[in-house]
Parts: C-alpha cells; sequence; structure tokens
C-alpha cells in the first residue's frame, strides 16, 4: 500500500490537484479518517461504508475531491500517449464513444478528441468543486437539493476517464509499473459508487469484464 500512497503523491498530474478541504474542518477531518482506512489494508468494500454518526454527502463530498485528484494522476502519467491523433474520440472501444456537452459552451452533445475531452471534463469538474453553493465548507451550511444530482454527473464522467485509460491505454498502464495502482484506485471507485449507487449500473457495462475480475 506504501507503494499506491506515493504513487498518487506524484507531482505529475493532468490538472493541479485540489485540496479544496480546509484544514481545521470537520470534513478535513473526515477525509484524514478516510485516507487512514484506505492505506490501513483494510478490505475496500468496508472502507467506503459510511462511518458511524457522520454525514452522507460530506462522505460523497470529501471521495469526490479524492477521486478527482487520483484521476487526475492516472490520467497526466499517460498524457504524452494520449493525443488527438492516437485519441480522435473519447472512446472505450468501438461499442462506447462519449460526446461532451456541458450546457453552456457545448449545449449539444459534441464528438471530441479524447484529450479535449478530458480537459473539458476536468474543468468542469473543478467548477462544481470550487462552487460553495454546490459542495458547502462551512459549518451548517446545507447542501442543495441538487448536490446528488451533480454528484452522480461528476462520478459517472470520471468512470469515463477509467473506461478510456483501461480499454485504450491499458498496454502503457502496464509497461509504466501503474496498472496496480490504478487498479486499486479503480476497485475503490468501483464499490464507493455502488455503496451508495452513485452511478447507473449501464454506465459501468463497458469495464464488466474488468470489474468481474478485479472486484467480485
Amino acid at each position: 500500500m506504501a507503494n499506491f500512497v506515493s504513487f498518487f503523491s506524484k507531482d505529475k498530474t493532468f490538472r493541479q490537484k485540489k485540496k479544496n478541504i480546509p484544514e481545521g474542518t470537520m470534513r478535513y477531518d473526515l477525509h484524514k479518517r478516510a485516507n487512514a482506512s484506505l492505506h490501513s489494508g483494510i478490505d475496500l468494500k468496508h472502507v467506503v461504508k459510511l462511518p458511524p454518526d457522520e454525514d452522507l454527502n460530506d462522505w460523497i463530498a470529501v471521495h469526490v475531491v479524492d477521486f478527482f485528484n487520483r484521476i487526475n494522476v492516472i490520467y497526466g502519467v499517460l498524457t504524452e500517449y494520449c493525443t488527438e491523433q492516437t485519441c480522435p474520440t473519447m472512446s472505450g472501444g468501438p461499442k462506447y464513444e462519449y460526446h461532451w456537452c456541458d450546457g453552456v459552451k457545448y449545449k449539444k452533445p459534441t464528438k471530441l478528441p479524447a484529450p479535449q475531452y478530458i480537459s473539458l471534463l476536468m474543468d468542469w469538474i473543478e467548477d462544481q468543486i470550487n462552487n460553495e453553493d454546490i459542495f458547502p465548507i462551512k459549518c451548517g451550511v446545507p447542501f442543495p437539493k441538487t448536490y446528488i444530482g451533480t454528484v452522480k454527473k461528476i462520478l459517472t464522467r470520471l468512470f469515463r476517464v477509467f473506461v478510456h485509460v483501461y480499454i485504450h491505454h491499458f498496454d502503457k498502464l502496464v509497461s509504466l509499473g501503474a496498472e496496480p495502482h490504478v487498479n486499486t484506485c479503480y476497485k475503490h471507485f468501483y464499490y464507493f459508487v455502488t455503496e451508495f449507487n452513485l452511478v447507473d449500473k449501464k454506465e459501468l457495462d463497458p469495464l464488466k469484464q474488468l470489474t468481474e475480475r478485479l472486484c467480485m
């Protein structure tokens, strides 16, 4: 597990890591506890479970930021291999293709090269995480009614990065020695989103065989 910790402490990320959890807050303490459990070697199925007497929305918020940071690291080690020439579409093999839509600049689903899609995705997630109307930080400020819907969209789109990385760049993960770390991160992500029903089962289908091998 120590190697896992050092891998995800890398400086080389696709986007700058977001702390976004101020020290001294209850959520920061929750963040430290979650990471301590993850690094303790406890079964990941148990690590994701909501601790007694903790708020579910806070628990989810901590993990959204952590998964955003870790997937940034994963994609960061692959950016020189994932280009508009090698990956002209954001896809997971011939069966799955993802089009970008943010409702602002891209008002209709638009076909984009994988690097551009992922760049827009990470910018969009940063905007959501940094918006205190969606992810409140101050104690006593309630989460909005739209919070879980936004979280589901964030995590569903982050899952698509796993899909692209595993299906199109798996050999490179192996050659870089990154596969075990990515597998651990994927298992943690999968157990978390299924524990709290945050990603539709249909969205998980592209990695069904991998999931059966790693997580079942």
